[in-house]
């Protein structure tokens, strides 16, 4: 996240750390583990599904 040039899609963090985005089950348990670091407040999820940094 911190490396991106702003807002990303869970498919587009899926393809950088290796998980096969193409299969739409591989990418439900790739957003419940973004939701984890929104709730303790270190990412930050918009409205369109977007997940930044809260910086």
């Amino acid at each position: 996240m911190q490396q991106a040039a702003g807002p990303v899609m869970a498919r587009e963090d899926g393809e950088v750390v290796g998980v096969d985005v193409t299969v739409k089950a591989k990418l439900g348990p790739l957003r419940g583990k973004l939701v984890r670091p929104v709730d303790r407040g270190w990412l930050r999820k918009l409205p369109d599904g977007r997940f930044t940094t809260r910086l």
